[in-house]
């Protein structure tokens, strides 16, 4: 199939784009496979991408209780990769970070207390570049 969209002069539009990391996250992460979807929005940017999860919860939680659980992540089991912000940022002010993933907090929302919205950002080169090292790190200790 064509891609009619993407044709039409990317420097100057948002362009609606199909994208396989939901796909990748059901390989990763089985027990999610097949329980998200996505689309991508390609916009005129040199680096860095945000991802924008709506979610519907089974267990009750209050928006900051998923900020606190997020940041204690972030502190702690994920940290290097997961990052966690509470300034008003935008896009270039994640480009070179080396985390998989900055946690926006003031950009979230939540309807009630199944039904949130999360945004993080990501420099899509630079924190993937990173992974693949820490990759070869772990398989160089275990060879």
């Amino acid at each position: 199939m064509k891609d009619w969209r993407g044709g039409r002069a990317a420097s100057f539009n948002i362009i609606p784009s199909s994208t396989g990391a939901a796909k990748a996250v059901g390989k990763v992460l089985p027990a999610l496979n097949g329980k998200l979807t996505g689309m991508a929005f390609r916009v005129p940017t040199v680096d860095v991408s945000v991802v924008d999860l709506t979610a519907r919860l089974e267990k009750t939680a209050s928006y900051d209780e998923i900020k606190a659980a997020i940041k204690e992540e972030s502190e702690t089991n994920l940290k290097g990769i997961l990052g966690y912000t509470e300034d008003d940022v935008v896009s270039t002010d994640f480009v070179g970070d080396s985390r998989s993933s900055i946690f926006d907090a003031k950009a979230g929302i939540a309807l009630n207390g199944n039904f949130v919205k999360v945004v993080s950002w990501y420099d899509n080169e630079w924190g993937y570049s990173n992974r693949v090292i820490d990759l070869i790190r772990h398989m160089a200790s275990v060879a």
